[in-house]
C-alpha cells in the first residue's frame, strides 16, 4: 500500500529533461543528445573545480606556479647561505692563520732566547 513514489518522480524528471533538450534542439534527437552531453560535461567540470577549491587544491597551473616559486626561493636561500658560509670560512681561516703566525713568532723568539741562554752556559756568544 505504501509504495515509494521516488521512481515515478525520477521518471518524470527524466522525461522533462528529455523534452527540454529535444525542444532546444529543434526536435533533432542527435543534437539534443550532444547538448545534453555538453551540459553534463560542463556541470561535471564545474563540480570538480569547486570541490578542488573547497578542499584547498588549486588548478594545475596554480600548483605548478607555487612549486616554481618555492623552487626559486629555495635556490636563492641556498645561494645566500653558501655565500655566508664561504665568507665565514674565509674569516675563520684568516683568524686562524693570524693566530698561528703569532704563535710562530712567539715560539721563534722563545727559542732564540733559550738558545742564547744555553750557549752562555758553555761560554758561547750571544
Amino acid at each position: 500500500m505504501s509504495k515509494s513514489r521516488l521512481p515515478m518522480y525520477l521518471g518524470l524528471a527524466a522525461a522533462g529533461a528529455g523534452g527540454y533538450y529535444l525542444y532546444r534542439a529543434g526536435g533533432d534527437p542527435k543534437r539534443a543528445t550532444r547538448q545534453f552531453e555538453d551540459d553534463a560535461s560542463r556541470a561535471g567540470s564545474k563540480i570538480r573545480d569547486e570541490s578542488q577549491k573547497a578542499l584547498g587544491h588549486g588548478s594545475a597551473e596554480e600548483i605548478g606556479a607555487s612549486i616554481d616559486h618555492a623552487d626559486e626561493r629555495a635556490a636563492k636561500f641556498a645561494k645566500e647561505e653558501a655565500d655566508k658560509l664561504n665568507k665565514t670560512r674565509h674569516n675563520v681561516a684568516k683568524d686562524v692563520n693570524a693566530k698561528i703566525d703569532t704563535f710562530d713568532k712567539t715560539v721563534e723568539q722563545k727559542a732564540a732566547e733559550a738558545k742564547s741562554g744555553v750557549s752562555s752556559w758553555f761560554g758561547g756568544k750571544k
